[in-house]
């Protein structure tokens, strides 16, 4: 984006409006956690009641599904077309940023006041979606919301524990869901999706590019592997006569990274796995660990590429264990998602609006997984990335320049407008 386009642009949104909620959301974090908004607790609750009042303001019908999605509607002109969607999430990782998720809400309830503002009644219903933890969640399940919505969060994912042995269904209830309204089937008035969102990685800031088009989101599995030893006295128990779940753990972590290593340099498509999580029991300084439960984000652009990772989980892990005395005890699938598609005309027509407002793009895959993941299986999908800063997300230094965010926002304005004329 030149400096003259920075000056003289003539964009439906408000930058400066767009860019106080930016802001003003990312002081409702956690007290010396800086930018922390986890789901399901309090200061996220702080932030819904933000954005409620703000999609009111903008003359959003606000309500809380069945699924817990936070979410602002606009009735359109002939109701019984459908309904068109924009959103994200505005929950965060511990210690993440203020653009993550949250930009895309936010990017959402703009384009809903710039047609407010322009006098423009679509004809199609807009939701405007704040999405219930797209974010790992307490409770071992990440996009509860939208997997709600999409008829893809199962009964028994319901009964998930997380903090002080809560279900994810008591979760549900307090954010003010009705889990037991939670169908098995997605909605079918959705006609399509939009998300903007911060690209999370450097290849459109060392490209000097404005948008990128997503093509492919990849599939995510999560996976839990609980390692079992035995407890000892620290100081008492000779080393080779110890069943030490940490030093086992330890083997089947680094075995993990060098499988993800391997897959990787195939060239055959994006691959990786991080042990991210890890639980010790006892953890005592003077106890020999008993117990450590790991958990696997693994992430392929290919169903081929994760079956090869979950053949090795399977197959080759336990052995790293049994070489350390110990035991793989369980290995839990907690959630396992597909890659996803990007719809190519919605994604063409993307394109066509970036160029319309002379803005440069280029098409790419998404590394991370987000809510259109799933919306891409039940209705046509687009994604707009827009630069950040050093590529650097999940983390306090995340940042994008507020005519990146106002730009993005423009490509998804004018891309609603014409799905509505479709």
């Amino acid at each position: 984006m030149s400096d003259e386009q920075k000056q003289n642009h003539n964009w439906a949104a408000n930058q400066q409006r767009l860019w106080d909620d930016l802001m003003a959301l990312g002081a409702l974090t956690e007290p010396g956690i800086p930018y922390t908004r986890r789901s399901f607790s309090e200061m996220f609750l702080k932030g819904r009641d933000y954005l409620t009042k703000r999609f009111e303001e903008a003359g959003l019908d606000t309500f809380v599904d069945e699924n817990g999605n936070l979410i602002g509607r606009l009735e359109g002109t002939d109701p019984d077309s459908g309904t068109l969607m924009i959103g994200s999430h505005s929950d965060t990782v511990p210690g993440g940023g203020r653009f993550d998720g949250v930009a895309g809400v936010v990017a959402g309830l703009e384009v809903a006041r710039a047609l407010k503002d322009a006098g423009i009644r679509l004809k199609h219903n807009l939701e405007i979606v704040d999405c219930l933890a797209e974010e790992m969640s307490e409770y071992g399940l990440s996009c509860i919301g939208t997997r709600g919505m999409t008829g893809q969060l199962k009964p028994e994912m319901l009964d998930y524990k997380g903090p002080n042995d809560e279900s994810l269904r008591d979760a549900i209830t307090r954010m003010g869901g009705k889990p037991d309204a939670i169908k098995q089937e997605s909605r079918k008035d959705i006609k399509g999706y939009l998300e903007l969102h911060i690209e999370q990685g450097k290849v459109l800031e060392t490209a000097g590019l404005d948008i990128g088009v997503v093509t492919t989101i990849v599939g995510i599995t999560r996976i839990e592997i609980t390692v079992k030893g035995l407890p000892d006295h620290a100081g008492t128990t000779p080393m080779d006569l110890r069943k030490d779940a940490l030093s086992g753990a330890v083997e089947i972590i680094a075995g993990i990274r060098d499988k993800a290593k391997e897959i990787a340099k195939k060239g055959e498509g994006y691959f990786v796995a991080t042990t991210g999580e890890v639980t010790v029991e006892p953890n005592a300084a003077n106890v020999v660990p008993s117990t450590v439960k790991l958990v696997i984000d693994s992430r392929a652009q290919t169903r081929a590429l994760m079956e090869e990772f979950l053949a090795f989980i399977n197959d080759v892990m336990p052995n790293l264990a049994i070489a350390q005395g110990v035991a793989v005890s369980e290995v839990k699938i907690l959630s396992d998602s597909l890659h996803s598609e990007c719809d190519d005309d919605l994604s063409d027509l993307v394109k066509d609006m970036s160029d319309q407002l002379g803005l440069t793009s280029m098409r790419m895959t998404s590394g991370a997984g987000h809510d259109a993941a799933f919306f891409s299986r039940i209705a046509p999908t687009a994604m707009v990335f827009v630069p950040c800063k050093d590529g650097r997300s999940h983390c306090p230094e995340e940042w994008s320049e507020p005519e990146q965010i106002a730009a993005g926002t423009a490509v998804v304005f004018e891309t609603l407008c014409k799905m509505d004329a479709r």
